[in-house]
């Protein structure tokens, strides 16, 4: 097959997988964390997770994941930058299709594909370009990833918790400290790509939203890791602004 049937082949199966991912929610069980009772421990609101008001931003990526791949099937079918992306990317939302029917099922695997929809996600991520269709290829993938370095350490550190591994508060720090770590190690190597540190801080925010009362400690820590992921986001801003004489 040539590059160009292949690469309009691809260009089809990820705008359909777009598709899927963002209808998937409306084929599957209501889903606002994993259930207390699936753990030898049973978690009640763990500290990890964000205030609910934060997954709002799965609206502004399913819309976004669509557009680009919408665009790549119309304009970009047979773009060699595009086309790079497309195989991982598809595989992290193919992954995606489906979590939300294993996360009501067994939390452990839940954990480990979404940290798979990751890996792949941070691979289509290093494979795009930021020109010049930033906004349509880069800025989207980048989002996506972002609330996923996220999500992934929130699954894991309920998991641990709930298999008493650590407690409530020590898996929030650990786990705020590996979202940190991994999302401060992207944005250094990528240097490309700011919206990734934002829907981290995103997360972060919601986080610290969340334990203000409950948990003073981890909020403490979450802001601290705003502060943190704030600077390293405002410097790679910089570096990608017109504006920028360097």
């Amino acid at each position: 097959m040539r590059f160009n049937d292949m690469s309009r082949m691809k260009a089809i199966l990820l705008f359909v997988a777009a598709l899927a991912f963002a209808a998937a929610p409306l084929f599957s069980p209501s889903f606002a964390g994993y259930e207390p009772g699936d753990f030898p421990i049973p978690v009640e609101d763990p500290a990890i997770q964000p205030a609910s008001y934060a997954f709002s931003i799965w609206l502004l990526i399913y819309g976004w994941l669509i557009a680009h791949a919408g665009f790549g099937l119309l304009k970009r079918d047979e773009d060699v930058a595009w086309d790079a992306v497309r195989w991982p990317l598809m595989g992290s939302l193919i992954l995606g299709i489906a979590w939300l029917q294993v996360a009501s099922l067994n939390p452990v695997i839940a954990t480990v594909v979404i940290w798979a929809m990751l890996g792949l996600a941070l691979s289509a991520v290093f494979r795009a370009p930021s020109i010049p269709d930033r906004w349509l290829l880069l800025a989207p993938l980048a989002v996506y990833a972002g609330w996923l370095n996220a999500a992934a350490a929130v699954s894991l550190g309920v998991v641990l918790q709930g298999w008493g591994v650590l407690g409530g508060t020590a898996s929030a720090a650990a786990m705020l400290a590996v979202v940190l770590a991994l999302a401060l190690t992207v944005q250094a190597t990528l240097r490309r790509a700011p919206e990734y540190g934002g829907a981290v801080i995103w997360a972060l925010i919601g986080v610290m939203v969340a334990n203000l009362v409950s948990a003073p400690t981890v909020a403490l820590l979450a802001g601290l890791g705003i502060a943190v992921m704030a600077t390293g986001t405002w410097r790679v801003a910089r570096e990608r602004s017109p504006f920028n004489p360097s």
